[in-house]
């Protein structure tokens, strides 16, 4: 009898276990099944809940990009940028970027994109949408491209409702990953090294983020409206000579090109926007065959299901999943490693930017005295230069990881051309005997912005007055059309800068 029960228990406690692993072999392959079955999802669905019915775990990943909402105001904590932008959208509001849950939300909040008070009122075109949701290449392939760049931003605001997601990157049908910017593949088969039509699935999971991470201007496109003429802004990537901060130079001069005239030192600036894909493809991953999915989208295994995780965010987040697969020594030492690249690109980017805003400031009392045209014009090129260059080694904001040497590269070279701007400033300052002029004092937000004449009170007010109106009647528009996306805004706060 004694024996029995022994021979019971033991069964029990093998048998047991045993049925345990095949309901959750058969739970796991049920999931895998409903992973990789066809789903029936419309063609460029700008909800991205609509595809997290067929995704659950990317979708909850996906959601948890709203853990990243600090708002942190880079104008205060470097106030030299209000000085360097004058005349332009980011002196007015410029933040560090948050997670893709709010891209959306930050873009229709900051002062840069004014207060509209209608469709055709504003100071942006509707280019300004163009990396900040799905709803944008929805729009352009029910209206055209040409039509979508066309216009001020405010023309598009019921229209583009739901923030960054499923729809940017992945083909409804079969999940490819697929670039639906237009400009990207002009981009690159201008440039040659990589032909769009010719990239492999690990260049495309570091492409699709390339459609918005990278530098960019809008070309002035004339086309034809069924016989009324208009001027698109198309979002063009200036890679003709390729990707480095002197050959973009380059292609920009050539064309005379400026994205504004600085309102201080009048000199025809250019605006970097983020030319991440540009840094990354120069530095030791780029090179190595890494894609930016592998380090900021790491695959996660939960039960037998493998997938990439979605929570978009810095690869430090998750040291042991991302950098440490290729990389030796512990985490600590590794932060280590890293705060020193920080360190060193932050005390270059700091010198760059005092040097420019005194070019800018100096170069403004060297106008008020009478200085000329042809005076000034050798002046005005190299803060035009030095800006661009200092602008493109940091507005990547991860350069510093994905290229450091670049990075410090073109950060010195910068400083060099800021500070030969001055020199040639000083020498047409004391021809109107103003050798000594000290430039005002910009050493906080609110200083630099007394310096520049910005009326930041004023845009504020603005700013809130369109919040609280026509932004409303947006979400009801996109409400109304059945695009308009609850999940992509639940639980939100309103965070800015300035409230």
């Amino acid at each position: 009898m004694k024996r029995s029960w022994i021979v019971t228990i033991v069964s029990i406690v093998v048998i047991v276990p045993m049925l345990l692993l095949l309901v959750s072999v058969k739970e796991n392959k049920a999931e895998q099944q409903a992973i990789n079955a066809v789903p029936d999802i419309k063609k460029l669905e700008p909800r991205s809940s609509e595809w997290g019915k067929y995704f659950p775990r990317q979708y909850d990943s996906y959601m948890k990009t709203r853990k990243s909402d600090e708002i942190k105001d880079v104008l205060k904590s470097s106030p030299a940028l209000v000085v360097m932008w004058a005349g332009y959208g980011f002196a007015k509001d410029y933040n560090a970027p948050r997670g893709h849950y709010y891209a959306l939300e930050d873009n229709i909040n900051s002062l840069r994109t004014g207060a509209p008070v209608d469709d055709k009122s504003g100071p942006m075109p509707t280019a300004c949408w163009t990396c900040k949701s799905p709803d944008v290449p929805r729009v352009m392939d029910k209206n055209g491209e040409l039509d979508y760049f066309t216009g001020k931003w405010a023309r598009l605001g019921g229209e583009i409702v739901n923030t960054i997601g499923c729809a940017d990157c992945h083909d409804n049908k079969t999940m490819k990953l697929t670039a639906t910017r237009p400009y990207l593949e002009r981009g690159l088969d201008a440039e040659g090294s990589l032909k769009y039509a010719e990239a492999t699935h690990q260049e495309m999971r570091t492409l699709v983020c390339a459609q918005c991470h990278v530098e960019y201007y809008f070309k002035k496109t004339e086309w034809n409206d069924k016989g009324v003429k208009k001027t698109a802004g198309v979002v063009t990537l200036p890679w003709d000579n390729g990707f480095s901060a002197e050959q973009m130079e380059k292609y920009y001069d050539d064309r005379d090109f400026s994205d504004w005239k600085h309102a201080v030192s009048k000199t025809p600036m250019l605006k970097a926007q983020h030319p991440g894909y540009e840094m990354f493809v120069t530095g030791v991953h780029g090179k190595q065959g890494l894609s930016c999915a592998d380090c900021h989208m790491p695959y996660v295994r939960e039960g037998g299901v493998k997938y990439s995780n979605h929570q978009v965010g810095s690869p430090l987040d998750n040291i042991g999943n991302t950098c440490l697969n290729c990389h030796q020594g512990t985490e600590k030492e590794f932060r280590a490693t890293i705060e020193r690249k920080l360190e060193r690109k932050n005390e270059l980017s700091g010198i760059a930017m005092d040097v420019l805003a005194k070019a800018h400031l100096e170069a403004g009392k060297a106008w008020e005295l009478g200085a000329t045209e042809e005076e000034m014009r050798p002046a005005l090129q190299d803060i035009r230069h030095a800006q661009w260059r200092w602008d493109y080694s940091i507005a990547s904001h991860g350069s510093f990881f994905h290229a450091p040497e670049e990075t410090l590269r073109v950060l010195g070279s910068a400083i060099n051309k800021g500070q030969e701007a001055r020199l040639k400033l000083r020498t047409v300052l004391a021809k109107y005997k103003a050798a000594d002029y000290v430039v005002p004092d910009f050493s906080t937000k609110e200083k630099a912005q007394q310096v520049v004449g910005l009326p930041f009170d004023k845009l504020v007010k603005e700013k809130k007055s369109f919040l609280g109106g026509l932004r409303q009647q947006w979400i009801e528009t996109g409400k109304s059309k059945g695009i308009y996306d609850p999940k992509s805004r639940a639980d939100m706060k309103f965070k800015t800068s300035y409230n």
